[in-house]
């Protein structure tokens, strides 16, 4: 009787141990899946398809860091920036040289799906080749500190991923809502083709658009990459990750992506408390086939 009785009380003690290392990798996983899943929504909400080159941009970032930063040296903020830079230009190109000129012919949404789906493999083709397929490390461009709070250990860079991720965030939202830009990027989301009517240079707008969710989606794979390390494949787990965590969000709502990014975050992380962390992956699939069931708009319907 005393064994049976000690087993779930030594079970609570347990739970109780690891709750508060649970929290913190559920906010770091949400953090850097809020970066993907917002940019991803932004650019979404203005060119109305599923750009599935978006994860590319997050990889080209995390290696132009690696190559830069590691390989030849240059100070891990320089790196970083460049990192930024290399992703949004990137995001430009694609949509000057390949969206654009299908939408002008009046290419639907699945063409420019299917196009996406191209430039996705190429561009995962061409970081092999160049880097190999093999993981990356780019942590050791930065010295890590170790922090212990309420029995959670977390490293300094795990910290600036968490910080970054809210500061980005929050000034994202402050843009969209306060700026001309953002009301501009609002209209032409609304109808597009109004927008040209009243003046607005659409142009010019989702330029801008791809600009900014590059560069975002960008410093998601860069702050990933601190983490955990970077390889070629990783392009599409962070599409997926940026692909469900918005659709659960609230598909074309920037707000209801951050809250399907930690949603997914806290629900992996817990989950494998109690499943084979194998598993870890299937814990967002199956939320997204939730949603789709029970509330294909997500937490937040689009504004």
């Amino acid at each position: 009787m005393i064994k049976r009785s000690a087993a779930p009380l030594y079970l609570f003690e347990y739970m109780f141990d690891i709750f508060p290392q649970l929290v913190v990798n559920s906010l770091i996983a949400g953090s850097i899946y809020a970066l993907l899943a917002v940019s991803f929504n932004f650019i979404f909400s203005a060119t109305r398809f599923f750009n599935l080159a978006h994860g590319s941009f997050a990889v080209i970032a995390a290696y132009a860091v690696f190559y830069f930063g590691r390989e030849l040296g240059l100070p891990t903020f320089l790196a970083v920036g460049i990192g930024v830079l290399f992703a949004a230009t990137s995001a430009i190109l694609i949509d000057r040289f390949i969206f654009h000129p299908l939408k002008m012919r009046g290419g639907s949404p699945m063409i420019l799906l299917v196009a996406s789906l191209g430039v996705f493999t190429v561009i995962n083709s061409i970081i092999s080749m160049i880097f190999g397929s093999s993981f990356k490390t780019i942590s050791n461009t930065i010295d890590k500190q170790y922090f212990e709070l309420f029995g959670a250990a977390f490293t300094s860079v795990q910290l600036w991923i968490f910080i970054l991720s809210l500061v980005v965030s929050i000034g994202f939202f402050i843009i969209l809502e306060k700026t001309i830009f953002g009301k501009v990027v609002a209209a032409v989301s609304d109808d597009e083709e109004v927008s040209k009517i009243v003046g607005i240079d659409t142009d010019k707008v989702m330029a801008k658009v791809f600009f900014i969710g590059g560069g975002i989606a960008g410093l998601g794979g860069i702050l990933a990459g601190f983490d955990t390390g970077v390889q070629p494949s990783l392009d599409m787990f962070f599409l997926l990750k940026a692909v469900i965590a918005a659709i659960i969000g609230g598909i074309g709502n920037p707000y209801g992506a951050l809250l399907g990014a930690y949603l997914i975050g806290f629900l992996e992380n817990f989950g494998i408390w109690v499943i084979p962390s194998e598993w870890k992956d299937t814990i967002a699939f199956v939320l997204l086939i939730v949603f789709l069931i029970f509330r294909p708009s997500g937490i937040l319907k689009r504004k």
